[in-house]
């Protein structure tokens, strides 16, 4: 990075202020609900940041806050004007959300970056008529890399799922999860740690990613590896629209032109592409973890599931008033594409 995030609030670590920032003539205030270490945070706020000085020569910068309030409430954060920025997980937000279940159905096959970028595009063209972000601006959208289970028990087999107390994010995870007969508990990720820590949940359906990002390797020994995965997760990254408005014309310019929508959704994937391949090395590093590649007979069995759950979420986005196959069919070209 060229320069670094300014941290702030009471549960950050340390507080970084680069060149730029202090000269900067606007300092957005991005609200954080992850760890101050979590490649969110490190990765693509960061990358953001970076980016949004790069494009202004210095005029806009960013400013970390955590603690304002929980992962759900982050979107009225930013209606309210209590912050400019923030990231949001549809999943936390049952029924607000429908159009963005689209990019985290199984089976597509690509990066994290690619489909990111799929998903700008298809929001472009698609989503965007369904206007479910109404009220904020939206810069980024982007999905995690694909989401398997991480477990404390041993789990060699989708059988193996059957009955197993399982943090789940929302979203299509939520629906495989019940075509799988996981028994879904509902916490927000800073708690996955102490979820199975303390034996609540046996296990968390996540992407790999979050080995690292909330050290599931001490508390999920076991990770079972679905080719492409069980499901994706869909976030946006948001800004306040009266903030934006506020910015000099020629400031709005450059940020909608050079950062905002397909650059920072890039960005943000290919960070998510990262963490996973930092975390895959990490957990066939670390003592007692294990693997364990799903066999031929359950990809088999899983591509069935796969079918049934994109049937049932492209009926929901057909009935929400999107032409739902055309939709499907254009992320899956974008993602080939890149």
């Amino acid at each position: 990075m060229n320069s670094l995030v300014r941290i702030a609030g009471a549960t950050a670590v340390s507080l970084c202020l680069s060149v730029s920032a202090l000269s900067a003539e606007t300092v957005l205030k991005i609200s954080s609900w992850l760890p101050p270490t979590h490649g969110i945070n490190t990765e693509i706020f960061a990358g953001l940041v970076d980016m949004m000085e790069d494009a202004t020569g210095g005029e806009v910068t960013g400013e970390l806050v955590f603690g304002l309030a929980p992962p759900p409430a982050q979107m009225d954060l930013v209606l309210d004007g209590a912050a400019d920025m923030a990231i949001i997980f549809h999943g936390y937000q049952p029924g607000r959300f429908v159009g963005t279940k689209l990019i985290e159905l199984p089976g597509y096959e690509g990066s994290a970056e690619a489909a990111s970028v799929a998903y700008w595009r298809v929001h472009d063209e698609h989503l965007a008529a369904l206007d479910e972000h109404r009220g904020v601006k939206v810069i980024s959208l982007n999905t995690h890399g694909p989401g398997q289970i991480h477990s404390s028990k041993d789990v060699a087999s989708l059988a193996d799922m059957n009955g197993l107390k399982t943090r789940i994010g929302g979203g299509v995870a939520g629906d495989v999860g019940a075509a799988l007969g996981l028994i879904g508990i509902n916490v927000p990720a800073p708690k996955v740690y102490e979820t199975l820590d303390s034996g609540a949940a046996d296990a968390v359906a996540m992407n790999v990613g979050e080995r690292v990002g909330f050290k599931l390797n001490e508390v999920a020994k076991n990770l079972y590896d679905m080719p492409g995965g069980l499901y994706r997760g869909s976030f946006a990254i948001i800004m306040s629209q009266e903030t934006f408005d506020s910015l000099p014309e020629d400031v709005q310019k450059a940020l909608d032109e050079k950062v905002f929508g397909e650059p920072a959704s890039r960005m943000a994937g290919a960070a998510w592409d990262k963490s996973d391949k930092i975390a895959y090395e990490a957990t066939k590093n670390a003592e007692g973890t294990k693997i364990t590649p799903a066999s031929e007979d359950d990809v088999a069995a899983f591509e069935k599931i796969s079918k049934d759950v994109t049937d049932k979420v492209l009926a929901e986005l057909q009935d929400a008033g999107l032409d739902a196959k055309s939709a499907y069919e254009m992320v899956k070209k974008e993602m080939a594409g890149n």
